[in-house]
């Protein structure tokens, strides 16, 4: 017994205070690694609003310089499945609209955090293309990506 006791005290280990050590020292790095982490997605999102801001401004001038007018809408005017005039690859988050050949009207990009709406052919602001952040705004000259 007294051998098995001698052992036991000259065995190297850890003790309790080493091992809450090792503990705080992990938790205050998973906090900086979360911290730094956050504001990834938040860009992400900033730079994918601002390409298809560009992609759609390009599209309806690509249009205007082929037709002399600004489109009527983006679905289909842009989206032209003959292309014709395809300028735009018509997807599902083009609201209101179902195919690329679907019913005109298609005015409202949805993006993950953003909308975006071309103003049309007609009136002082035809051809703007406005985004506005979340899902619920309404896009206006004065709002931007988010």
């Amino acid at each position: 017994m007294q051998r098995m006791i001698k052992r036991a005290r000259e065995e190297g280990g850890f003790t309790l205070i080493e091992l809450m050590i090792v503990i705080v020292i992990l938790g205050v790095l998973a906090g900086i690694v979360l911290f730094a982490v956050g504001g990834i997605t938040d860009r992400g999102t900033s730079a994918a609003c601002k390409t298809d801001v560009s992609t759609i401004e390009t599209g309806v001038e690509a249009y205007y310089a082929k037709t002399g007018g600004y489109p009527a809408d983006l679905v289909p005017s842009l989206t032209d499945p003959a292309g014709q005039t395809q300028f735009l690859k018509w997807d599902s988050s083009f609201t209101g609209t179902t195919s690329a050949a679907g019913p005109a009207g298609g005015m409202t990009r949805q993006g993950q955090g953003y909308t975006i709406v071309y103003q049309g052919n007609t009136g002082a602001t035809a051809g703007e293309v406005w985004v506005a952040p979340g899902t619920a705004s309404t896009p206006t000259a004065t709002t931007v990506c988010p």
